[in-house]
C-alpha cells in the first residue's frame, strides 16, 4: 500500500467511520442508525419526541399522546436484528417488527408484532405482543427464566430473529419468546414510545444504540427449550417436535378418536371435520344427546395438552381429562373438565360456586384466575392449556396466562369435590390415568390445533 493510500485510510478512521463501516460489513450485519440523524426512519402516530445524541437515539414521552413510533422507511421480511436499550423505570416501550400503517386500518394506526420492553414487576421484556391487533401472543407468565433477564437501570441487550414463521427473541442472551405465525409477514421496524397513562409523567426516556440487521445468508440461532406458542393451525414446529410434543388430532380425519358412549368408533353425527377444525354441531344446546362426547383412544398419565378452540355466540363445551368410562353415565362422561364457555351469554357461568363453571376453570370445583385481555372475542380463536405434572400438581391456561392451580388428591382437592356435584362418585378425579374428551353440549363449538407432550 502506498503512503497516499495510508493517508487517506488514518484520516477515514480518525473521522470514526471506519469502525463502524467493518462493522456492517462483518458477517453481514447492516447498521440501522447512522449515529448521527434520523435519516431512514419516520414518526407515525403520536407526538412523543425522538433526538440524536451522543450516537444514540433517545425517545421521550409527552402527555396527551397515543403511542408514537419511529419506523424505518424500509419494510422487512426475514431478518435477525440486535439492538441496546436503556429505559426509564416507570415506562412502558416496545420495538415493533414486521408492522403496518394503512389507511383501510383505524385510520393508519401501527399494529403488528412488538417485542415487549417492560421494566416493571410483571417483567414481560421480550414477551410479544400483537399491537391494536390481537393483543399478548407470548407473555413471560409461560417462560419464568426469560422474566430474569432484563436488568433494570441498566443498558439491555435484544436480539430478534425473523425467519418464515418463526418469530423468536433474546433478552441478554436469554431465551424470552418463541412464536410460530404467519399473519404478517413482512413490515417496518419501529422504536414506540408508550402513551402516558395513569401517574406517569412526561419526560421520561428510553434510549437505543447500535441498532443493526442482517438480511441475507441467515442463520437461526440453535433451538432451546422454552415453550412454544404456534399460531398456525395444525402445525408442529420443529422446535415443539424436539420437545416431544404430537399432533392429538392429524387435522383432517377422525383417526385417534372414538366415541364416548361406547368407546368404540367414532360418532357418525353430531360432530364435522372442514377447514382443519374439528366442531361440534348445534343442537339446541342439550348435553351429549346429538353426537355425544368424543376420547382420545389412548390414556394420558402426566402430560401438556394444547388446544385452539372458538365459541360461538352463548356456547358451552369442555375439554376433560382423566375420563376413565367407569361411571357409564347417559350425558357427558365424567372426568377432571377444562370449562368452555361464552361467560356473558350462557347460564352456566352464574351457577355453581363463585364461578366455578366459567371460561378456563376447574369445572364446578376452583374459578379460573379473571386476567384482563386473557380471553378472546366470541369467534375467535383461543389457546388453551393444561399441564399435569407426575406428581399430580395440575395447571390451567388460557392464552398464555395461568388462570389457576391445583392438585389432584390432596386434602384441598378432595375438600373441593365433596362441596361440588362431583361428590358421589367415589374417587373423582384421582384415576392413575384416562382419556382426553372433548365435549358436545350441544353448541357449535370448534377445535384445532390439539397437541400433547407426555412427561
Amino acid at each position: 500500500m502506498n503512503i497516499s493510500k495510508l493517508l487517506i485510510l488514518a484520516v477515514f478512521c480518525y473521522s470514526g467511520t471506519c469502525t463502524a463501516q467493518q462493522k456492517q460489513s462483518s458477517g453481514g450485519w447492516k447498521s440501522l442508525f447512522n449515529g448521527k440523524n434520523l435519516d431512514g426512519w419516520e414518526q407515525l402516530n403520536g407526538k412523543a419526541t425522538y433526538e440524536v445524541k451522543n450516537g444514540e437515539i433517545i425517545g421521550t414521552t409527552v402527555p396527551k399522546e397515543p403511542n408514537s413510533f419511529l419506523a424505518t422507511k424500509e419494510k422487512y421480511s426475514d431478518f435477525i436484528m440486535e439492538l441496546e436499550l436503556l429505559v426509564n423505570n416507570d415506562m412502558n416501550s416496545g420495538i415493533q417488527i414486521r408492522s403496518e400503517s394503512k389507511a383501510d386500518y383505524q385510520d393508519y394506526r401501527v399494529h403488528g408484532y412488538q417485542v415487549e420492553v417492560d421494566p416493571s414487576e410483571r417483567a414481560w421484556s421480550g414477551g410479544i405482543y400483537d399491537e391494536a391487533r390481537r393483543g399478548w401472543l407470548y407473555p413471560l407468565d409461560i417462560n419464568p427464566k426469560g422474566q430474569k433477564a432484563f436488568k433494570r437501570d441498566a443498558w439491555n441487550k435484544y436480539r430478534i430473529e425473523c425467519i418464515g414463521n418463526s418469530i423468536r427473541t433474546w433478552v441478554n442472551g436469554i431465551p424470552t419468546a418463541n412464536v410460530v405465525d404467519d399473519m404478517t409477514p413482512s413490515g417496518f421496524i419501529a422504536l414506540q414510545v408508550h402513551g402516558i397513562y395513569g401517574d406517569m409523567k412526561p419526560g421520561m426516556q428510553i434510549r437505543w444504540r447500535n441498532i443493526r440487521i442482517q438480511t441475507e445468508n441467515l442463520k437461526p440461532s440453535k433451538m432451546d427449550d422454552i415453550f412454544v406458542v404456534n399460531l398456525v393451525p395444525n402445525d408442529l414446529s420443529a422446535q415443539e417436535k424436539q420437545e416431544g410434543y404430537q399432533m392429538l388430532w392429524d387435522g383432517k380425519t377422525t383417526k385417534g378418536w372414538l366415541s364416548a358412549r361406547n368407546g368404540t368408533k367414532f360418532p357418525e353425527n353430531g360432530w364435522s371435520i372442514s377447514n382443519g377444525e374439528l366442531n361440534v354441531q348445534e343442537a339446541n344446546g342439550q348435553e351429549s344427546t346429538n353426537g355425544g362426547d368424543i376420547i382420545t383412544e389412548k390414556q394420558y398419565k402426566a402430560f401438556e395438552l394444547k388446544f385452539d378452540f372458538k365459541l360461538t355466540e352463548g356456547a358451552n363445551s369442555g375439554v376433560k381429562y382423566f375420563v376413565t368410562l367407569a361411571e357409564k353415565t347417559k350425558g357427558s362422561a365424567i372426568g377432571l373438565e377444562y370449562q368452555i364457555l361464552d361467560d356473558e351469554r350462557h347460564p352456566d357461568a352464574k351457577m355453581g360456586r363463585d364461578g366455578n363453571r366459567t371460561l378456563a376453570s376447574l369445572y364446578d370445583l376452583i374459578t379460573s384466575k379473571k386476567i384482563n385481555n386473557a380471553k378472546r372475542k366470541i369467534g375467535e380463536w383461543n389457546r388453551g392449556l393444561v399441564r399435569v405434572y407426575p406428581d399430580n400438581r395440575v395447571e390451567h391456561w388460557l392464552n398464555g396466562f395461568k388462570v389457576l392451580e391445583y392438585k389432584r388428591g390432596s386434602e384441598e382437592f378432595k375438600a373441593l369435590v365433596q362441596i361440588s356435584k362431583y361428590k358421589d362418585w367415589k374417587d373423582f378425579g384421582q384415576a392413575a390415568q384416562g382419556h382426553i374428551l372433548l365435549q358436545d353440549h350441544g353448541n357449535k363449538v370448534s377445535f384445532r390445533s390439539i397437541k400433547i407432550k407426555e412427561l
